[in-house]
């Protein structure tokens, strides 16, 4: 063990779910440097590796018998400005939300839909992330890794990432890409994205006809504060299952017994499901058992009201998969990384 590593370290406050188990050992990185110390001293240790931001994508099931390596690094830049396309480049450790207020502050657009979603900005292509109607891939100049394998640094493009429904090539590949920072291709010209009825309502609403980034922003804030619980004062890790794309016969036979089905075509005879609203038909919504339930108010978020253990979530998580592929013969997958 080196000197920067610290025993049993609970990890409660680096997980939204509230999970309090154990690291064997834990380190906050902050550089590259720090980065690639604690790898050499994990390997050298022979002891595996789990890098957490902000633990908004993580459900954690047991101690962790691991060095837990904390991703602290913090720094925000421009590196081009053309006056109308920015290219600004954030480290890995930044949260995401406050990343995102800071560009609206610099006049810089394209985030904005993006707007409150937990986590760090390293953690974000991991998952692709998305939320009205905007991808991180829509916004992506590129990306700085380290290879666990070789030990070199890469740039990765957008192809390079092979991006998909909260999918990457970084997802794909767990425990070999440790993102160290992330550029993204703003503008100072607003292009909103509007397509989701709520948001546009919204706006409307309050009387917004021609809004702007940071209009939009507050609009899609309001929207989240009140669909989803805010993780510090009921654990969760946002939605816990991805929409599911299924062909469209499957769709069709659905939606024969349930008119009112959320469908979205996808092209190629395949189309997007609701999860959330497959969980509520099936009765899910606001269920409980103990301290592990279903949001009273969005039957996509699992919550713990407590003192709920991870294998408690996850057998939840388990019980409603059956009955979902039970009721409907669709299969619902987890959006949160199990450890």
């Amino acid at each position: 063990m080196t000197a920067q590593w610290q025993e049993q370290v609970s990890l409660k406050p680096y997980n939204s779910f509230g999970i309090d188990v154990n690291a064997r050992y834990f380190t906050h990185v902050r550089d590259d440097v720090e980065v690639r110390q604690a790898l050499a001293g994990a390997a050298a240790e022979d002891i595996p590796v789990l890098v957490v931001g902000g633990g908004s994508n993580l459900l954690l099931t047991g101690d962790v018998q691991a060095l837990v390596m904390h991703m602290a690094s913090r720094g925000l830049r421009v590196l081009e400005d053309d006056g109308e396309r920015v290219v600004v480049e954030a480290e890995a450790g930044e949260p995401w939300h406050p990343f995102v207020q800071w560009a609206l502050r610099q006049g810089f657009t394209g985030l904005e839909n993006l707007s409150l979603i937990p986590g760090t900005v390293g953690a974000a292509p991991m998952q692709n992330i998305g939320a009205y109607g905007v991808e991180i891939k829509d916004v992506f100049a590129g990306l700085t890794a380290l290879d666990r394998h070789s030990g070199e640094t890469r740039e990765f493009s957008l192809e390079d990432c092979a991006f998909a429904y909260r999918e990457s090539v970084f997802k794909r590949s767990p425990g070999r890409w440790l993102i160290l920072r992330v550029r993204f291709a703003l503008h100072r010209t607003l292009q909103a994205h509007l397509e989701y009825g709520p948001v546009r309502q919204r706006l409307r609403e309050q009387g917004i006809e021609q809004p702007t980034a940071q209009a939009i922003s507050d609009a899609i804030c309001a929207i989240r504060r009140e669909k989803l619980p805010d993780p510090a004062e009921l654990g969760n890790a946002g939605s816990f299952f991805k929409n599911p794309v299924v062909p469209m016969v499957l769709a069709e036979r659905i939606r024969r017994d349930h008119p009112g089905l959320v469908a979205y075509p996808q092209g190629d005879d395949q189309v997007k499901l609701a999860a959330g609203w497959l969980i509520e038909q099936a009765g899910w919504k606001g269920y409980r058992e103990g301290d592990a339930g279903v949001h009273r108010l969005q039957s996509l978020v699992l919550v713990n009201h407590g003192q709920a253990t991870g294998a408690q979530l996850h057998a939840l998580a388990g019980k409603i998969q059956a009955d979902i592929h039970a009721r409907f013969g669709v299969e619902l997958e987890m959006e949160p990384n199990l450890y």
